[in-house]
């Protein structure tokens, strides 16, 4: 009988599973939604017991799917920064899974920019003080949902603890060290919770998570509906960061764009760097007690400027669009600003909205659908010049991954505005294989990451075409358009 790594990927809208054989093919899938819940605007929770059950059902659905196997181990990768808490001793989530959408804190995270908190904050964290991290939701969670209870009965975890906890038997309360990284409780250049964090956001330490690797035999299963007991829960990582480990980007410098909704830029450091203005820095994984750190910066509008566009324009759909754009040479100076819900790095101005400028009565639907193509490589391109302007490890091999990355006029356009060479995954599961090959490692199933690296596939790059003189010059007219998109906001 064969035998496969089992990996999950429990992302905000859907749990899935994959089995991975060891010669990195994916022999089955499966998927079950999870339901997203808004009872106030700003307000984006989830069930906790639903994320569990819908993750059971995806295992299902993936082993009924694939041939006969022996299960080898069982990897995580998850949504980052959704936090809940639980009764420690009978496992009932208390309140909802807070996402990583919610703004239900914007409040409070303003009052500790206002007391001066953010320097020394994002100085241990890597992070700025804002309702995407965890650390205020906490505290929400703290003060609406646990009264009564000591921090000795309760549980604080990100998505991967709940799921490790459940698979446990509720015997084990532990995470990755990339997902304590984005709680902004956790100390990432020194490894550990701290504090002085927990402190300024009135957390009890005692009820976090136990830290680890990222690949790590976190516990045994136990009890779980489907999976015989015994089987090693054997990696945990956020998702954006195990899609960059299964494109095996294991050397400083290597990268990845993720296209999706929004976007995420990462590249990876030799060292911990206090970030500029306009990125984060993260710990990517953690191998042998040895974080890998990277920089990241989280654009908030991506790919779902095309549908929006489409509509806009009367296309039936993107691929209609994207044909339309390809009519025309350029934009004839037409430039779409996706600020529909504000703008993230390196801007990170809520306040910001969309805008279409530079019309003229030469200007056709054409010259509008280029222009939200060219958006997404825009503003990848402004993260990238952040993150090569302040990496002491140089760019090395960029991957991309997500369903435009298989677009090859949207990639040519990405490596010509950022003129950088950029690589396609052939695997629509980056970060479940990702958490895979995590697993694998820490059980013996592949010896080491040479032999990791060599298993993950990918298509022929794109490398840059554009001259530098254009390229310039459409990256000022493009910055110009995001100053008008910002103006009286700042």
């Amino acid at each position: 009988m064969k035998r496969a790594v089992l990996a999950i990927d429990e992302g905000t809208t859907n749990s899935k599973a994959i089995l991975v054989l060891e010669s990195g093919e994916i022999v089955a899938r499966g998927s079950c939604p999870v339901e997203t819940k808004h009872p106030r605007s700003g307000w984006v929770e989830q069930d906790a017991r639903q994320v569990w059950t819908s993750t059971i059902a995806a295992i299902r659905d993936c082993l009924a799917a694939g041939p006969e196997i022996e299960i080898a181990a069982i990897g995580i990768s998850n949504q980052r920064e959704s936090i809940m808490t639980w009764d420690r001793k009978s496992g009932a989530p208390l309140g909802p899974l807070v996402t990583w959408q919610c703004r239900r804190t914007a409040a409070a995270c303003e009052a500790l920019r206002v007391a001066g908190m953010e320097e020394d904050v994002i100085a241990r964290t890597g992070l700025p003080i804002d309702p995407l991290f965890p650390a205020t939701k906490v505290a929400w969670l703290l003060e609406n949902h646990c009264a009564g209870k000591t921090p000795e009965d309760i549980c604080i975890g990100t998505v991967d603890s709940w799921l490790i906890w459940n698979f446990s038997g509720g015997k084990v309360h532990a995470c990755d060290a990339s997902n304590a990284a984005r709680t902004q409780l956790y100390n990432i250049s020194e490894g550990r919770w701290d504090e002085t964090l927990c402190g300024i956001f009135g957390v009890p330490m005692n009820a976090l998570a136990n830290v680890h690797d990222s690949s790590h035999v976190f516990a045994l299963t136990s009890g779980v509906d489907g999976l015989p007991d015994g089987l090693p829960v054997a990696s945990a990582i956020g998702d954006s960061h195990g899609a960059l480990f299964g494109h095996g980007a294991f050397g400083l410098g290597d990268g990845k764009v993720t296209f999706g909704t929004g976007s995420s830029v990462m590249t990876t450091l030799p060292d911990f760097i206090i970030p500029p203005k306009g990125v984060t820095t993260t710990i990517a994984w953690s191998l042998n007690g040895t974080p890998t750190f990277a920089f990241e910066g989280n654009i908030l509008v991506s790919a779902s400027i095309l549908p929006w566009t489409a509509e806009l324009l009367g296309q039936s759909d993107v691929t209609t669009l994207l044909d339309l754009a390809q009519t025309v040479e350029s934009t004839l100076g037409v430039m779409l600003v996706p600020a529909h819900v504000g703008l993230g790095s390196p801007h990170w101005n809520a306040e910001a909205r969309g805008l279409i400028c530079g019309l003229s009565f030469n200007t056709g639907k054409a010259h509008i659908a280029r222009a939200a193509a060219e958006s997404m490589a825009f503003q990848v391109a402004d993260v990238f010049e952040i993150v090569e302007q302040n990496s002491t490890a140089g760019i090395g091999r960029l991957f991309v991954d997500g369903g435009p990355s298989r677009n090859p006029y949207l990639m040519g356009m990405v490596a010509d505005y950022i003129d950088h060479p950029v690589i396609g995954g052939e695997s629509a599961e980056a970060s479940a294989l990702g958490a895979a090959f995590l697993a694998g490692l820490a059980t013996g199933f592949w010896p080491d990451l040479e032999t990791v690296g060599a298993l993950s596939a990918h298509s022929k790059g794109f490398a840059p075409t554009l001259p530098a003189k254009e390229r310039i010059s459409a990256l000022a007219t493009w910055r110009a358009a995001v100053a008008r998109a910002t103006l009286g906001t700042e």
